[in-house]
This record gives C-alpha cells, structure tokens and sequence, in this order.
C-alpha cells in the first residue's frame, strides 16, 4: 500500500508492507504515481534488471529512487512493475514499463530530485513504513 502526503513545496511518498522487498516495490509505485496521472496505462513491455549497493536502509531506498527517477530522466521510461529482493547493503532489481507515449500517457508532476529530509524507513506493526520527500 502507498499514498503520497503534501509536504510545502514538494511531495511526500508513505508506504507500507508485510517486508522490506515489498516496501521498495511499493515505494516505487508511489514514486511513478506522482510522475504520471494514469498510471494504469504504462504496460511492463521493457524489462530491465540491476542492482543498488547502500549500507543503511535509509540510503538504499534514497538510491533506489534515485536509480527510478535517472531511469526516468535519461530514458523517459515509465515503469509499473518491480521485483524487488532486498538484502544485507543490496537490492537487486527487474523493472518492466515503457517509454513515455504522449498518446497514452498524462505526465502529473516534475519530480527533479530525491531528498534525505525526514526520511525514514523503519519496522512498524503492520511490518515496514518508508517515507521519502521528492522534490517538485
């Protein structure tokens, strides 16, 4: 599950899950819900597999977007599936979406960066909470 929160100036991404692989799939599908207003519409026709080296978790989902918004960025690509393995300083990923089509895609807003303002990812009860600011 995911939502996203005002936050000033930028946008706020909150997402929960069961486990951490979970929680950076869903962190994900939050950070493509701002970048496009239909996200429906992005079909996984492009897949794309890599890896993020971090040693706290706190920076591996900083990284992890990170890689999603230069993919973005450098290649227009949307993307609406993630297959996620967390690990101990890792995160081995295959991504599917699409490059951008203005005939069937609403882009929402600009994302330009990532922040480390407030966040967070941590254990809650339902199982892990991650909450990132993106920079509009």
């Amino acid at each position: 599950m995911y939502e996203t929160f005002e936050h000033t100036a930028d946008i706020g991404l909150r997402a929960r899950a069961a486990d951490l692989d979970g929680l950076f799939a869903e962190a994900a599908k939050a950070f493509f819900s701002v970048i496009v207003e239909n996200p429906d519409a992005v079909r996984p026709v492009e897949h794309l597999t890599f890896r993020v080296e971090a040693d706290e978790r706190d920076d591996l989902m900083y990284d992890w977007l990170a890689e999603l918004l230069y993919l973005f960025d450098t290649r227009h690509l949307l993307l609406c599936e993630f297959d996620v393995q967390v690990g101990e300083g890792s995160l081995a990923a295959t991504v599917g979406g699409e490059p951008f089509d203005s005939d069937r895609h609403r882009l929402d807003m600009e994302v330009k960066a990532i922040t480390y303002h407030e966040l967070k990812v941590e254990p809650s009860p339902e199982g892990w909470l991650a909450e990132v600011i993106v920079d509009l």
